[in-house]
C-alpha cells in the first residue's frame, strides 16, 4: 500500500493510500479527511470507490476514543433531535421503546447525522419492510404501528430512547444529555451484524442480503 499527501491547505489532515481492490484486483484509491468535530474531538472519514467494479466502502474512525462504547440519549423534543450521531461500520444502533435494531451488515456504510436522521433512516427501513410482509396481518400491522410512531417521534411528539454501541469506540451521540459507559468484554463480544429488527413475536421476517429483518423481545430498556 502506497501514501500519497494532498497538495496544499489542510495537507496535514487529508491524504490518500493506494492499495488493490478486494473484488477485482484493480488499483483503489483510498481518501481519507480528518476534521475537527467541536466539544468532541478528532475524526478521520474514509472512503473509496473502484472505477473499475464500483466497489464501495466508506466509514469513520474517532480517533480520541477507543474502548468498546455504549452511548444513550432520551429523546423527548424537537431540540433533541438535532444531536449530532457518528454511526461508524461497527455501530448498533437500538430504538428500545420501538423494540428495533439497527446492526452493521458486511456492506454497512459509516453516516455522521443527527437524532432526526437516524429515525429517518429507521422508518425508511420499517416502510420497505411492511411492504414485504403484506401476506402477515400481523406482521403487517406492526408495521404500520411503528411507521406511526417513527413519524410522531420525528415530529417530537413521542419520547424515546436511542442508544448505539460499537465494540471498536468509532461511533457517539453527541449532546450534553447523552450518557457513555465502556462496555464490557461480554458485551462487545456479543454485538452482532447484519440485521435490522422488529419486536414482532409470532412472524418471521427474514430476507437474504446484507440487513435482515427478524423478531426479538425488548431486551434494551
Amino acid at each position: 500500500m502506497s501514501t500519497e499527501n494532498d497538495s496544499g491547505e489542510g495537507s496535514r489532515n487529508s491524504f490518500e493510500t493506494r492499495t488493490s481492490c478486494p473484488l477485482c484486483h484493480e488499483e483503489l484509491v483510498i481518501k481519507w479527511n480528518g476534521d475537527e468535530i467541536p466539544y468532541f474531538g478528532e475524526v478521520m472519514y474514509i472512503s473509496t470507490t473502484c472505477s473499475n467494479c464500483s466497489f464501495r466502502f466508506t466509514d469513520t474512525m474517532i480517533l480520541t476514543q477507543k474502548e468498546p462504547v455504549r452511548f444513550e440519549m432520551m429523546v423527548e423534543g424537537l431540540e433533541d433531535l438535532n444531536a449530532r450521531v457518528i454511526r461508524s461500520t461497527s455501530g448498533t444502533i437500538r430504538i428500545p421503546d420501538l423494540g428495533i435494531d439497527v446492526e452493521p451488515g458486511s456492506v454497512s456504510e459509516s453516516y455522521v447525522t443527527n437524532i432526526e436522521g437516524i429515525l429517518e433512516r429507521v422508518r425508511s427501513v420499517v416502510v420497505t419492510a411492511t411492504e414485504w410482509v403484506k401476506d402477515e396481518p400481523e406482521a403487517y400491522e406492526r408495521g404500520l404501528e411503528l411507521q406511526k410512531m417513527l413519524e410522531e417521534a420525528i415530529q417530537g411528539e413521542l419520547p424515546l430512547k436511542v442508544i448505539i454501541e460499537d465494540p471498536l469506540g468509532n461511533s457517539a451521540i453527541i449532546s450534553e444529555k447523552a450518557t457513555s459507559r465502556t462496555l464490557s468484554e461480554e458485551e462487545a463480544a456479543n454485538l452482532h451484524s447484519g440485521m435490522v429488527v422488529f419486536d414482532v413475536d409470532s412472524s418471521e421476517l427474514e430476507v437474504d442480503s446484507s440487513d435482515k429483518i427478524q423478531p426479538i423481545g425488548n431486551e434494551y430498556k
